[in-house]
């Protein structure tokens, strides 16, 4: 079954996949247009408290930086070209392994050298994000968001939330653009962090 949410939509996860404990959030993108320069777009997590910045440096995970503190969240690896089928990168959450403090697992995808390369999201097709269950393949609940609006000048997007509310997990589709967000750096400050 797959729940399809639009902009700004979201769903309890503890409706929608009781059982998940280890949740996969998996982006994918196609670049629709290139003059045949490299074209890698990377996804991050921020973990963040209840003022919605990131706790510390290493609650940003990314592919110089594969896991949090916890272990709770962790990224499966890079991607540098976004070719072929299915998900391009993916980030594993495991619920229940959460610090009580991290209140929200932002999820953000930006076009590495996107100034340089002269590239944004106008560039990109068929992106999107869709969480699922890791570890139970029976579940086959997918939630999913497609990012079908254009963002012709970002070169970075907060695709989605994962968060607390009320003592269970929710999961809502963001699809914000940063037009000021030229590098991964500005994405960083944006969650209270300085890069290097």
């Amino acid at each position: 079954m797959v729940v399809n949410l639009s902009k700004g939509g979201n769903i309890s996860l503890a409706k929608a996949a009781p059982a998940l404990t280890h949740a996969r959030i998996g982006l994918g993108w196609d670049a629709r247009s290139t003059d045949g320069q490299p074209f890698d777009l990377d996804a991050s997590a921020f973990l963040c408290g209840a003022d919605g910045r990131a706790i510390s440096d290493q609650h940003f995970v990314f592919y110089n930086q594969l896991s949090d503190p916890s272990g709770s969240v962790a990224h499966v690896g890079d991607n540098r070209t976004g070719e072929g089928d299915g998900d391009d990168e993916a980030i594993d959450v495991f619920l229940d392994k959460v610090p009580a403090e991290v209140e929200t697992v932002s999820i953000v995808v930006s076009i590495d050298q996107a100034v340089q390369r002269r590239q944004n999201f106008g560039m990109v097709s068929n992106a999107y994000v869709r969480l699922f269950d890791a570890d139970n393949q029976a579940d086959d609940t997918t939630i999913m968001f497609e990012l079908n609006e254009d963002a012709s000048t970002e070169a970075a997007v907060h695709f989605a939330d994962l968060y607390r509310r009320g003592g269970e997990w929710k999961f809502r589709a963001v699809g914000q653009g940063w037009a000021d967000a030229t590098d991964l750096a500005s994405v960083v400050a944006k969650f209270g962090l300085q890069a290097g």
